[in-house]
């Protein structure tokens, strides 16, 4: 059967036709029918995420059989080819928010100076992943080197793609910062707003249902296991009813916090320095430093014939 006969088949034209006009009226909603602007590229991003970080961790991430002589000619190589590509990435989305604010500028050397900018805080970010890297070898009893941490722990993996994009959300590309904390929240199941202020030593074990939203503020040495959200309480609306963004809305905690798997903590609250957050607990109200906040006790009383009923 020919590729004609097939396309009669599944009546590929009419499919065409129709799909073509709905993506004109969905282009003509948003007043940009002549020539969309592009999006950055996930795919791309995914990828210069991923040699990002065997620059970073050239040893353990990058090629295998790397020598001592041709590491840094491996680095260099790297950081030069990614960084041209995150220029590229980086411009879409300056043009995108340029032409939807009928703005006209240049927005490749814009690209260019921010792009410089990041590479700057390259070295900056590695200091910081060490401290996470040794927080979770030494937080984590089943972790034998941190060298496993590295390439095997998803919560490292997860931080990874958060300090590159929170400095990036700094530098104003929010977009692409969203894009790079996707990647990692589709591979891990933690999910973290790059906009999340984290410190050093920072630490999720297991990992997986994880939530941190965009205005969370997190010190240095805390500790989160699974399923652990700090979220919103609610949602300011405007006189119109739409949602005021930007507004300060997740928790803030404070240095050496241990929060445990499935707890929820809501709101613009504090949770004290030194507080351990029991598992399942949920918290809207700020806590002193050194708290300790669980669930209510429970009793288990066994009745033999009926006794006690």
């Amino acid at each position: 059967m020919t590729l004609s006969e097939h396309g009669q088949r599944w009546e590929i034209d009419a499919l065409v036709a129709e799909l073509r006009e709905l993506r004109l009226q969905s282009l003509e909603n948003r007043h940009r029918r002549e020539h969309p602007p592009k999006l950055p590229s996930r795919k791309i991003l995914s990828q210069i995420v991923d040699n990002l970080g065997a620059a970073l961790f050239p040893n353990r991430l990058g090629m295998p059989d790397l020598t001592d002589e041709g590491i840094d000619y491996f680095v260099g190589h790297t950081l030069d080819s990614l960084l041209r590509q995150l220029q590229r990435q980086i411009g879409l989305e300056l043009q995108f928010v340029a032409e939807q604010q009928g703005l006209s500028l240049d927005t490749r050397s814009q690209a260019t100076d921010i792009t410089r900018q990041f590479a700057a805080q390259l070295p900056a970010v590695r200091q910081l992943i060490d401290t996470d890297i040794q927080a979770a070898y030494e937080g984590d009893p089943a972790a034998r080197c941190a060298d496993e941490v590295l390439v095997c722990y998803p919560g490292i993996t997860a931080v990874i793609h958060h300090r590159l994009a929170h400095v990036l959300y700094q530098l104003g590309l929010p977009l692409v910062a969203r894009v790079i904390s996707e990647v990692a929240h589709s591979a891990t199941g933690i999910d973290i707003h790059p906009g999340a202020q984290i410190g050093e030593s920072f630490f999720i074990d297991h990992g997986t249902g994880v939530v941190i939203g965009e205005t969370a503020v997190i010190g240095r040495r805390v500790r989160l296991y699974q399923a652990v959200t700090l979220g919103a309480k609610r949602f300011d609306k405007d006189d119109n009813g739409i949602l005021v963004k930007g507004n300060a809305r997740h928790p803030i905690v404070e240095d050496d916090v241990v929060i445990y798997a499935g707890a929820t903590i809501l709101g613009r609250i504090t949770i004290g320095r030194g507080s351990t957050i029991g598992g399942n607990v949920w918290l809207t109200h700020s806590v002193p430093p050194d708290s300790l906040v669980s669930q209510g006790q429970y009793r288990t009383e066994v009745f033999a014939g009926g006794g006690g009923i």
